[in-house]
């Protein structure tokens, strides 16, 4: 409600860019969903708008075409999703959502939909998911800022001499989760993966280093792209990130933050950026993204006991002093910030300030099962998406954990996604040769 009601009804209504529905869509869109899977699905109830169905049904209509639609007014969306979230708090307080009595196939869809809770966490997801994709739009939306926010705390002291690199020692670790309650279905199952010993960044790239990439001619010169990627470049017109301007006259990088323009900030880790941009810094660098397993392993394995954690900092919920996530901070913290939230290999900033690029392709797990409908994961696998991991500043925390995927198109820029890089170590590295 604060990303809808801090605009007018124009504002609302209005499609801000091709890449984004209406805030009005996403607002009903949330209630449709709530309404489908815990009013009818869960409560058993008949529901509210079934004739909403289609409307609010991001499969049926593709996201440049939903201002045709005869959409929900902001008024009548209010109104819907606060009828909508008082069946479903009612709902909550009638049905059972015990923990599992067998594992989980075994289970009869119902049962397996409030154990734990699922359903209700799987909600809760797809809303702060939605919550993200809104503020998105408000970055897009032309006009006066509208979002208030106060500063990522500073960096610590010891941000500025943090190495450069910390090595992940190679070996096998247990990837992805079975037992994450609210876990989906992509994230699923738990499995071994032998990971070699690897390099990684300490922290997230930033602008201050990706303005260096720019200077050096990254953006002219196609050593450093895919032939894909350098066809994007030159049809996009491609020169830096997203929302970034060269002040010629201040001879300065500027960059437009929810309808603030200000100069570049060259501690904060950069965003905005896609795929391709990501690799070809990597390659201009004389390294690499790292895989999707290894941003795992790096992120939850804890070499003293051999477990995979929930989280780099252990099992415990995000805190505020683990990471940047929630909203609560319009912006990425500058790079070294939390140290309480570092991984045992000593990376800091896994999770939060920015989605991080992988080089890996959006894949299913081995014993993957669609749960509980195939459009959430089943029909994204395959190579044109690319993964990415850890959260943004703009992702709340029921939706950010250890075991999480994320995934996109690899043009996209919207998004709140930076990247680090990483590079082959040699076996001696870590004490192994």
């Amino acid at each position: 409600m604060a990303l809808t009601d801090c605009v007018d009804d124009a504002d609302l209504a209005a499609q801000h860019s091709p890449l984004m529905s209406p805030l009005v869509w996403d607002l009903a869109h949330i209630g449709n969903q709530e309404e489908l899977w815990l009013v009818r699905e869960a409560g058993g109830r008949p529901g509210l708008r079934p004739d909403l169905d289609h409307l609010y049904d991001a499969f049926q209509h593709p996201r440049a075409d939903r201002p045709a639609l005869p959409l929900l007014g902001p008024d009548q969306a209010r109104g819907y999703v606060s009828r909508v979230r008082a069946e479903t708090v009612d709902v909550l307080a009638a049905v059972d959502t015990a923990p599992a009595s067998s594992p989980a196939p075994e289970l009869e869809r119902a049962e397996r939909l409030l154990a734990d809770g699922f359903v209700f966490g799987m909600l809760a997801q797809h809303e702060q998911q939605h919550d993200e994709t809104m503020l998105a739009t408000h970055q897009l939306r032309r006009g006066p800022a509208v979002l208030e926010a106060p500063e990522p705390p500073a960096a610590p002291a010891d941000a500025a001499v943090l190495p450069s690199e910390v090595l992940v020692p190679g070996g096998p670790f247990t990837m992805g989760t079975s037992d994450e309650a609210w876990a989906l279905d992509n994230e699923r199952p738990h499995h071994t993966v032998d990971v070699a010993p690897f390099w990684l960044d300490t922290v997230p790239v930033t602008n201050g280093d990706y303005l260096a990439f720019i200077a050096a001619g990254g953006y002219t010169d196609p050593r450093w792209w895919t032939e894909a990627g350098w066809r994007h470049v030159q049809e996009a017109g491609l020169e830096a990130p997203l929302f970034w301007s060269y002040d010629t006259a201040a001879g300065v990088w500027t960059r437009r933050v929810f309808g603030r323009t200000e100069p570049v900030r060259t501690d904060e880790p950069v965003v905005h950026v896609c795929w391709y941009e990501a690799d070809a810094y990597a390659r201009w660098a004389g390294r690499r993204l790292p895989t999707e397993a290894e941003w795992e392993k790096a992120a939850r394995h804890d070499p003293a006991s051999g477990r995979s954690r929930r989280y780099p900092w252990g099992d415990a919920d995000p805190g505020p002093e683990h990471a940047n996530l929630g909203q609560k901070h319009l912006r990425p913290a500058p790079a070294g910030s939390y140290p309480a939230g570092a991984a045992p290999c000593g990376a800091r900033q896994l999770i939060g300030d920015v989605w991080e690029w992988t080089s890996s392709d959006f894949a299913a797990y081995p014993g993957f099962e669609a749960f509980p409908y195939k459009e959430y994961s089943d029909v994204f696998f395959g190579p044109d998406y690319k993964v990415l991991r850890g959260g943004s500043f703009g992702a709340d925390q029921v939706a950010v954990r250890g075991t999480f995927r994320n995934w996109d198109y690899p043009i996209r820029r919207q998004i709140f996604a930076g990247f680090r890089t990483a590079r082959d170590a040699s076996p001696s590295d870590d004490g192994r040769g």
